[in-house]
């Protein structure tokens, strides 16, 4: 029998090789084709008396990726379909049956009868990997680059295929639960010390090491279905067992809050599974994961942290007529801490790059900043000497603006200021050759006005990076009014090339991530003069789904720097643009107590020097509060409306501003930018998802309370007349990248 996505061979032993190779696409994924083949396959080499075992491996660079999330997105539209047509009953049971098909399917190999072993030559995560997982033997290439895990709690979903069966059973429960509620993946030698690879071999081996292990007597049984088969961890109501549960229910609620569906289904799987059967656990398993599919949460994060992330990724704003561009040589005016990382991430994605700044000194700097980078990834493991030399021979540090003539690029990293800016575009634009493009990366300063210093306004630009670049994966790329096609395909063509997720803004103040995370912080900020608890505002806010709290946050971002937005917000704007309360608390923080942030070592907490123990709380802090209120009488969701809320509002406030012209860029950019509630899928997402008229009505009781900050925008009362969403009035463009 022929198959679309697998090859079948069959050698003289009674070998069967399935390679698994999905045409037409770079990884192999498990959707309807794949899993319907491979219970065929199951099927044919089980009824086969020839066939004495089988080995599946990957025609690609990886084995796979997983399961196809848009096929999953699909069944949960399917469910949705059904429970209006036909009833809960039917819709659930429907649902149940077809979130299952993987595990029932994976569960036939390990019961076929015949030994089964996975060739792992690249990647495999995921669903790919619970393949593996109910394989009775695996053995992986010898590959350095090569990781195996289950990521799918950091869309929402958690394991569905037996990953929160199979994995306890092999690996003690403190590291599954780590593997499983992290999601991160590892690389083969710490697979191999859990046993969740068995052997590790040069990649011409693997497949003669998977054939041997079948002809020297390799057993088509799994483990936990041998009689007198044990935990690895005990059972779960032992004395290991009581150690490990209560404990890990603890600090499941620290770390998420009970915000993630998917982390409370896991620990659920794993508690009920262990004290069960294999199958019986499996099934537990299937309807923790239909539940799961059915949630808010997983609908918005697989929408959001997926399938938009992936768009955006591809080039889903790029302007489709420009062709491909290219940077072979970019330029970083200003080598200070911002553009020297700038300089590191191009460098380290193959691109020439050169830093200029005052004076060789500074420009050296810029310079040594990218060699500390790499050497604490190299102290880490992370990163080889090779890897150093090769990054830092791509970077030269000048003090001489000559340099800019032969660049592609040139990206302005110089001091938030007007007339400094205006000076280093006058210095550079005589150099630059003809089809160069010029881009500010300012954080508040509009693109508009910065461009009226510069002559060909068509290829001056915004991109926007978010500190520490090294690890943030936002760029915000701002557009001006006559920025050109070019310009724009250049930095998101660009963006590619460095491995970051754009999102495409028109001009404003404080463009689109600031505006919504300066309207967080400044909630903590008012919750304070209110008399609010410190510890309460950041918890609060941590509980809510924020990474931290706004007072921590603003220390990140530095006291100073925001004091002085505020004041160029207020000469611009004049006194009404800003709250003169907060100002005023600022100017009593910076000014009189010289209290600037972390960078100084003291702000709205108290900084130990590194190393020596955790910063907390400035213990002052409250007597600059005009009042103190009662903890005990303070309605605690009410706190974490008001920091989702205040951030939803700005955020369709931008829509309403035409900043934000694609609303997937809304939501993926609040949260890779400022770390908005992910679970929510965003800041648009949350709105769509609690329903716009409901959030309506919670703007005007919240803004009766406390002002006009929750003052709905014309736009989002309209929808709310309507029932509309965000995604069913302006639904995103399938564009195809370029």
């Amino acid at each position: 029998m022929a198959y679309k996505n697998f090859k079948i061979e069959t050698d003289g032993d009674g070998i069967a090789l399935v390679t698994w190779d999905t045409p037409g696409r770079s990884m192999n994924v498990l959707d309807e084709t794949s899993i319907n083949e491979l219970e065929a396959i199951v099927k044919q080499t089980s009824a086969d008396a020839a066939i004495k075992g089988v080995i599946i491996t990957s025609g690609k660079e990886a084995l796979s990726a997983g399961a196809d999330l848009s096929m999953l997105e699909g069944m949960s539209r399917s469910y949705a379909a059904a429970l209006k047509d036909k009833g809960e009953v039917a819709a659930n049971q429907m649902l149940f049956d077809q979130s299952r098909r993987f595990s029932q399917v994976f569960r036939g190999i390990e019961t076929s009868g015949k030994p089964w072993v996975a060739a792992i030559n690249g990647l495999a995560l995921g669903g790919g990997f619970e393949l593996t997982l109910s394989c009775h033997y695996r053995v992986a290439a010898e590959n350095p680059r090569t990781r195996v895990g289950l990521p799918e709690i950091k869309v929402g979903l958690f394991p569905g295929a037996g990953g929160t069966q199979r994995v306890p059973r092999i690996v003690p429960p403190q590291d599954a639960m780590q593997l499983l509620l992290k999601g991160e993946a590892i690389n083969l030698d710490r697979a191999k010390a859990l046993k969740l690879v068995d052997a590790v071999v040069p990649a011409a081996d693997m497949i003669k090491t998977a054939k041997d292990w079948i002809k020297g007597g390799g057993k088509a049984v799994a483990p936990w279905d041998e009689k007198g088969f044990k935990l690895p961890g005990g059972p779960v109501y032992s004395k290991a067992g009581m150690m490990m549960f209560p404990a890990g229910n603890a600090i499941f609620r620290r770390e998420t809050y009970d915000n993630y569906p998917a982390a409370r289904a896991i620990m659920q799987c794993v508690y009920e599974g262990l004290q069960l059967p294999i199958d019986a656990g499996l099934r537990v398993e299937s309807r923790y994961f239909a539940r799961i599919l059915r949630s808010k949460e997983a609908a918005a994060m697989i929408r959001s942290l997926f399938l938009s992330m992936q768009e955006l990724n591809k080039g889903a704003r790029r302007p489709p007529d420009v062709p491909p561009t290219k940077v072979k040589k970019l330029a970083v005016i200003g080598a200070g801490f911002m553009g020297a990382s700038i300089g590191y991430v191009s460098a380290r994605a193959g691109i020439e790059v050169v830093l200029i700044d005052r004076d060789q000194e500074s420009a050296d700097k810029g310079k040594a900043h990218a060699q500390s980078v790499i050497d604490d990834l190299i102290k880490k493991g992370r990163a080889k000497e090779s890897d150093r030399d090769a990054v830092l021979s791509r970077i030269a540090a000048s003090a001489d603006y000559a340099a800019l003539k032969d660049c592609d690029l040139i990206i302005e990293a110089v001091f938030e200021d007007r007339k400094v800016k205006a000076e280093t575009y006058a210095r550079a634009q005589p150099l630059l050759k003809s089809d160069a493009i010029f881009a500010s990366n300012t954080s508040t300063l509009p693109i508009n006005s910065l461009a009226e210093e510069f002559k060909d306004q068509g290829k001056f630009i915004g991109i926007h990076f978010f500190s520490p670049v090294e690890k943030m994966m936002l760029v915000e790329i701002i557009v001006g009014k006559n920025t050109g096609d070019v310009a724009l395909a250049t930095a998101l063509d660009y963006v590619r090339v460095i491995g970051k997720t754009p999102i495409v803004v028109n001009d404003s103040r404080g463009f689109f991530a600031n505006r919504c995370v300066l309207r967080f912080t400044a909630e903590g900020l008012e919750m304070l003069m209110e008399g609010v608890p410190p510890a309460m505002i950041e918890n609060t806010a941590k509980m809510a789904g924020m990474p931290v709290g706004p007072l921590s946050l603003s220390d990140e971002v530095a006291l100073d720097l925001v004091l002085k937005i505020m004041k160029a917000t207020e000469a611009d704007l004049g006194a009404n643009a800003i709250d003169q309360g907060q100002k005023k608390l600022l100017v009593e923080m910076v000014e009189k107590q010289g209290r600037f942030g972390r960078k100084n070592g003291k702000g709205f907490y108290d900084y130990p020097e590194k190393g020596k123990g955790q910063k907390s709380l400035w213990p002052q802090l409250g007597n600059l509060q005009p009042k103190k209120l009662d903890p005990d009488a303070l309605d605690i969701e009410e706190l974490k409306q008001r920091f989702l809320v205040v951030q939803a509002v700005e955020a369709a406030r931008t829509v309403e501003d035409h900043v934000i012209t694609d609303v997937r860029e809304a939501d993926v950019g609040s949260i890779l930018g400022f770390g908005f509630a992910p679970f929510t899928g965003g800041t648009l997402s949350y709105i769509d998802f609690m329903g716009t008229k409901k959030f309506v009505e919670l703007c005007h009781r919240l803004e009766a309370k406390y002002g006009s900050r929750f003052t709905p925008p014309k736009l989002l009362i309209d929808m709310a007349a309507k029932g509309e969403t965000f995604y069913g009035r302006f639904p995103p463009k399938k564009q195809a990248a370029a």
